[in-house]
């Protein structure tokens, strides 16, 4: 009877449809030490910098108003990380400052990937002479000292190439320069993750029957190809905006970034380099930030990049 039992729990058990892919990879994320951690930090930092509205209200301060009598002032109830070198509440001008550092890493990071994942689409799956320009095109921008670069073109007047007077001196323009130029830069990693996924899924029977059908290279590209090929996508991505929050608080700091009014990490640094001593969590404060948004991305991407790893689901089952 027990024999009989046992085998029927090996039938079931053989019969029984193996975990999913998205599940494996979901186990493997949570069994990373650094996922959870990361995940929650940064949650935690983009709520904060989504209420900052909320709490500039609840603490009744402005935060544009200067008021230069209450410079460097100490942390109290009303201003619970103290005032700045103009006088205004220090945890608003953080809290704004990470909307715009987080929205600067994530608008230039995904800018960067469509940009990568559309040219290393082209390049995998017509290779040939196209494949090999887009891929010169790739080691040449690689080639180039990125940071020395992106502070000229930060310093270009933005009148002189031709746009309004009114669009140019906005707040917002700084913004759109800084995006649009690390996105200009910053493709080439998706490009040749993207390429190579795709010169390898080409050759597979599913888009083979795909062509056999009579589906045309874009359908094949945007159906097939790229929803396999995510998985690098993803990675690169996340581990990216780190790197793009750190290019945005180098060129703020040098104030060739996000200019003032509005408020970034990068230049609240910039605006306490003089004050050091007297008042250093001015510095302090949006150094650390900045530290911990690129080590909790980097971890984060580390921990997707684990997760991701098709090799790693013969070990996890």
């Amino acid at each position: 009877m027990s024999d009989s039992h046992g085998l029927a729990a090996e039938r079931r058990a053989a019969l029984a449809p193996s975990a999913s892919p998205r599940r494996l990879a979901w186990r493997r994320f949570l069994r990373h030490p650094a996922a959870l951690p990361s995940l929650a930090l940064l949650l935690l930092l983009t709520l904060g910098a989504l209420a900052a509205p909320l709490v500039e209200q609840m603490l009744g301060v402005d935060a544009t108003r200067a008021d230069l009598l209450g410079r460097y002032e100490v942390p109290s109830a009303g201003h619970p990380l103290g005032k700045d070198e103009l006088g205004r509440d220090l945890l608003v001008r953080l809290l704004y400052g990470g909307r715009i550092s987080l929205a600067v890493g994530l608008a230039a990071a995904l800018a960067a990937m469509v940009i990568g994942s559309l040219l290393g689409l082209l390049a995998g799956y017509f290779g040939g002479r196209l494949d090999a320009l887009l891929m010169r095109l790739a080691d040449t921008v690689i080639a180039l000292p990125l940071l020395p670069l992106l502070i000229v073109l930060a310093a270009v007047d933005l009148t002189k190439l031709g746009l309004p007077e009114s669009a140019a001196r906005s707040e917002m323009a700084s913004f759109w320069q800084i995006v649009i130029l690390i996105s200009l830069f910053g493709w080439t990693t998706v490009a040749r993750l993207v390429r190579g996924a795709v010169m390898s899924l080409k050759r597979r029977e599913f888009v083979r029957a795909a062509e056999a059908l009579g589906a045309g290279p874009w359908r094949i590209m945007l159906r097939h190809l790229l929803p396999n090929a995510v998985s690098p996508i993803l990675v690169a991505t996340t581990l990216s905006i780190g790197n793009v929050i750190l290019l945005e608080s180098v060129l703020s700091f040098l104030g060739l970034g996000i200019q003032p009014p509005l408020p970034s990490w990068g230049n609240m640094l910039s605006g306490a380099q003089e004050t050091l001593w007297a008042a250093p969590r001015l510095a302090v404060l949006p150094g650390l930030l900045i530290f911990v948004t690129v080590i909790a991305f980097n971890f984060l991407g580390d921990s997707l990049q684990d997760a991701l790893d098709p090799r790693a689901s013969l070990t996890q089952r």
